[in-house]
């Protein structure tokens, strides 16, 4: 087997090297006019035809399907959550948090599929609990006739009684002779040999991989195929151009042939990918994506740096706008270590911090016409968080004012709406203030 770069094919098939189209080639996603979808990963997660749900406790899940024994379909349903969204409580020397996932699969004409679990999530440190990307994973395996879904999700969490809810609606395939399942992106797979055997995977929900760092998996299973076939093999970018394409040999004569794909994130385009097994009509595929940070969906590199710009990295920053598309990668890759603040979690705190304060910025900044974060009150929110104290004077007037107070900088801040049309801007005394304050923690740090 011949190993390429960019893709490598392993268990019961041999791959050629396909062509890829690499980042920032023509055709590549241009930066985005408005930088605010930062803010709702939920939708886009919908969007990507997940089971997705907002606040109070968001997750996302994803559904897979598999030939099962006789005319059952196996059917595997994962749910990924984040540690900040339960509520833990110590327990001797750790920290613990208890949820229940209630699941629905509603058949039109037949009896639903119900089931309910109890889950309990073990962390040894608080700072584990404020996890802010995928640090909880839930699977469930069951067995379903063919046919078309409502599937309802519920995760509630024991000690707070906060819940969210999520609904898609999803078809159970039959799988001819002669077909494939559709890619399956998981975290590991172990092939098998009958419909019979169990179905080993560990289902990557969020269909999600980093760019830069991480590895996409896609598992495919093989049906009864009476002879040697190849089957084409495609994964297409947002605007549905091929940037990779190759083949899956199958052997033939066994009742399921499994093979894994291993996609490497740093020749892959950012955004959604359209991972497309087969011919019509038997064509099947599965959306995934590449992002930044699974913690903020951000798909579009010059929209990354742009929005980096009040985290005070400028020269690093720099360094990545003016790197050719083969750099892009490594630099972030190291830009990503070298400003993570806790080398021991998988996470960037720093950043999960500034893209949180990103992201609430849009959310209370909604009055000047412009997304929140490109606001002056949406800088120094960003920079120094909420402040201890705001007052506002005259609202709604021209020569409105707002004051801000921070006490830990023994900082008040004013920001002053000169023409009454709503744009509240920091007054020349307080804006050279406030950069005398960045300056000062950044040398502190």
């Amino acid at each position: 087997m011949r190993r390429c770069p960019i893709l490598v094919l392993l268990c019961l098939a041999a791959a050629g090297c396909g062509s890829w189209k690499r980042v920032g080639s023509p055709g590549a996603p241009t930066p985005a006019d408005q930088l605010t979808k930062v803010v709702n990963p939920t939708a886009f997660y919908q969007r990507l035809g997940r089971l997705a749900a907002a606040d109070p406790l968001p997750f996302v899940g994803s559904v897979a399907f598999a030939e099962g024994p006789g005319d059952s379909v196996i059917t595997v349903l994962g749910l990924s959550l984040e540690n900040r969204a339960l509520t833990f409580q110590r327990d001797a020397n750790v920290f613990v948090a208890r949820y229940r996932v209630a699941i629905s699969f509603q058949r039109e004409g037949a009896r639903a599929v119900e089931l309910s679990r109890d889950e309990i999530v073990r962390v040894s440190t608080f700072q584990e609990t404020l996890r802010a990307e995928e640090s909880v994973l839930f699977q469930q395996i069951l067995r379903l006739t063919p046919g078309t879904y409502n599937v309802s999700v519920t995760v509630r969490d024991a000690a707070s009684t906060s819940e969210s809810r999520a609904q898609g609606r999803y078809t159970a395939p039959s799988f001819e002779p002669g077909t494939t399942s559709a890619p399956i992106l998981a975290y590991q797979a172990t092939g098998r040999g009958n419909p019979s055997d169990p179905l080993s995977v560990v289902l990557n929900p969020r269909g999600a991989v980093g760019y830069g760092s991480d590895t996409l998996l896609a598992y495919i299973e093989g049906y009864n195929f009476p002879g040697p076939s190849t089957i084409p093999f495609e994964v297409l970018d947002e605007q549905q151009d091929v940037i990779y394409t190759d083949s899956l040999r199958f052997h033939g004569g066994r009742a399921v042939e499994s093979q894994v794909i291993r996609l490497a994130p740093d020749s892959i385009s950012l955004g959604e990918l359209q991972l497309v097994v087969g011919r019509k009509p038997t064509q099947r595929s599965t959306s995934a994506l590449v992002s930044f940070s699974q913690a903020w969906v951000i798909t579009n590199y010059d929209e990354m740096l742009d929005l980096l710009r009040y985290f005070g990295e400028d020269a690093r920053v720099n360094a990545m706008r003016k790197a050719p598309p083969s750099e892009r990668s490594r630099l972030w890759r190291q830009f990503y270590a070298d400003t993570d603040p806790n080398k021991i979690t998988p996470e960037n705190e720093a950043l999960n911090q500034y893209f949180g304060r990103i992201s609430s910025a849009n959310a209370r900044f909604t009055d000047e016409g412009v997304p929140g974060w490109r606001t002056d009150r949406g800088e120094v929110f960003i920079a120094l968080g909420a402040p201890d104290e705001s007052i506002e004077s005259t609202p709604g007037t021209a020569g409105r004012i707002v004051r801000w107070s921070y006490l830990t900088y023994r900082l008040a801040l004013y920001f002053e709406d000169e023409t009454g049309f709503g744009r509240l801007r920091l007054t020349p005394g307080s804006r050279s203030e406030f950069e005398r304050t960045m300056n000062r923690i950044k040398r502190q740090t």
